[in-house]
């Protein structure tokens, strides 16, 4: 039985592939097929964004090789940048929370 980590990594790889190869290279993202994996796996985050040009920016920002397209590795990028900020988010609500039950 996999660990809770192991189903995270296999569903993190499962929804990049969901998307990516359907233009373009296989096992890549475009910018449209970024786009639609954002807007149907990352809604919140994209909606929270004031900036239409957010997709443009992030797109650049991961395009590391500038190949034009985002790979695996670069797309992981995205998923740890953003796993760092709920993080942060997260342990401030932590310490809201504490201090409310002192």
């Amino acid at each position: 039985m996999p660990s809770q980590l192991e189903t995270a990594m296999e569903t993190l790889i499962m929804v990049f592939h969901r998307y990516a190869g359907k233009e373009g290279r296989n096992g890549t993202l475009t910018r449209r097929e970024l786009r639609l994996l954002m807007e149907n796996e990352l809604s919140g985050f994209l909606k929270s964004q004031k900036d239409p040009t957010t997709i443009d920016r992030i797109m650049k920002d991961l395009d590391a090789n500038g190949d034009g397209e985002v790979d695996f590795e670069e797309f992981v990028s995205l998923v740890v940048g953003l796993s760092i900020a709920c993080e942060a988010c997260y342990r401030a609500q932590l310490t809201n929370t504490q201090s409310w039950n002192l």
